[in-house]
């Protein structure tokens, strides 16, 4: 453990924080000028999809990788990575008013290439720095940083649309990708026992699937995860359509509710820093599933002209990721062995990825089909039945995925 982790933690985050306002920015953009040239549903859909691909076939071998390499060169390369589509992206739209649909998909993935290393590295570099008992509150921390850009970020593009072209835009996303790399450069992450001993990728893999199944607690509050993703991911993709097809918004409108909805992620993460959560982590969890169902059920339930009120359910929706993702990313933190931490967070990951898909292939048919606003509504409903199931599969494990005080929460499970 680093002694001066506050100060190590500080600068890591400092440069996400660069580099997600740029990423979210030009995304807004992107992803808007998308919606605004097809108003389609299943191109949206499409988009979200392009970006997971590289999770869901290579994500349990980056994990193996991660391991085996220092993880602050992970990051490094990952980030460069993101850096260099931006200047392919700006460069295409140099050459023409709107590349091809097919040319962004594209784009895409080559970026989710770099968030498939990226994310994993990050969470399994930081039990390496932070002591046990301050996972949570750490994660409250960094959600909170990455909360308040991803609040900016659209807010940013938008303002930026007005008065440069979308090739302009990509150069916030350069420099935010730059400034990461450079703190990256000033930090210190400690190398773990396996780390530049050679590969062995099906050994090593059955390594991260045995200690993720051996801890029960994670098996248990794993499914009800898969089944929150499935039915998330659609309504995050199809926000502005929602936005524009049923209350009849602009980009500004969307930039508000992805404002509002990246606030209530940056209140509950400042909670959680700040108070360190419920000591009774997964309950929490299993509340934030119902709060998040609640959200997405009352915006389906308005009318046309109830964009005011879609803003405080977006608020209940964004308070309710922080509350989630953070316990449960602190507890695995806390219980797997540093040497594993890749290889798990990784199958974590792609396993998530891989249930993206499921839901946004059915939202975008299903939605234009029934209607934008009714997709919402039932993905409320489902999302808290999946809260009930939750908290029925995971109470027995209170005692053991406590949040620990002042000691170390590493034990057999």
């Amino acid at each position: 453990m680093i002694k001066n982790w506050k100060k190590q933690f500080a600068v890591i985050y400092t440069g996400q924080a660069f580099s997600l306002l740029g990423s979210s920015a030009v995304q807004f953009a992107v992803i808007w000028r998308l919606t605004i040239q097809t108003e389609s549903a299943v191109t949206l859909t499409l988009a979200a999809i392009s970006a997971f691909i590289p999770n869901m076939l290579i994500g349990p071998f980056a994990g193996v990788w991660i391991d085996r390499f220092n993880r602050r060169a992970v990051m490094i390369a990952a980030d460069g990575l993101v850096a260099l589509t931006s200047v392919v992206l700006g460069a295409a739209f140099l050459l023409m008013e709107m590349p091809p649909v097919w040319f962004i998909y594209l784009i895409l993935l080559f970026r989710g290439l770099g968030n498939t290393f990226h994310g994993p590295a990050m969470q399994a570099a930081i039990p390496l720095l932070v002591p046990a008992h301050m996972l949570t509150k750490a994660g409250g921390w960094g959600s909170l940083i990455n909360s308040f850009s991803n609040m900016l970020g659209p807010i940013l593009g938008a303002a930026l649309m007005g008065v440069l072209p979308i090739a302009g835009i990509m150069l916030v996303d350069i420099f935010g990708a730059v400034a990461a790399i450079v703190c990256l450069l000033f930090v210190r992450i400690p190398d773990v026992p396996e780390s530049g001993q050679k590969l062995r990728f099906l050994s090593d893999m059955k390594q991260g699937f045995s200690a993720m199944r051996a801890n029960k607690p994670l098996m248990a509050i794993f499914p009800s995860m898969v089944v929150m993703t499935i039915l998330y991911m659609p309504l995050g993709s199809l926000f502005p359509l929602l936005i524009l097809v049923h209350f009849g918004g602009t980009a500004w409108h969307t930039g508000a509710a992805t404002f509002v909805f990246a606030g209530g992620l940056l209140v509950s993460s400042l909670v959680i820093g700040v108070w360190g959560g419920m000591k009774r982590r997964f309950l929490m969890a299993s509340l934030a599933i119902g709060v998040l169902g609640l959200g997405s059920l009352f915006s389906g339930a308005l009318p046309q002209e109830g964009f005011a009120a879609f803003l405080v359910c977006c608020f209940l929706m964004g308070s309710s990721g922080a509350f989630l993702n953070v316990p449960v990313m602190a507890y695995t933190q806390e219980t797997i062995r540093p040497e594993m931490m890749g290889k798990v967070f990784s199958l974590l990951m792609t396993a998530m990825t891989w249930a993206m898909p499921v839901g946004l292939l059915a939202a975008g048919p299903v939605s234009e089909r029934i209607g934008i606003s009714q997709w919402f509504f039932w993905s409320g409903v489902a999302l808290l039945l999946t809260a009930f199931a939750c908290r029925l599969m995971t109470r027995r494990y209170d005692a053991v995925t406590m949040r620990p005080e002042k000691t170390s929460a590493k034990e057999a499970i």
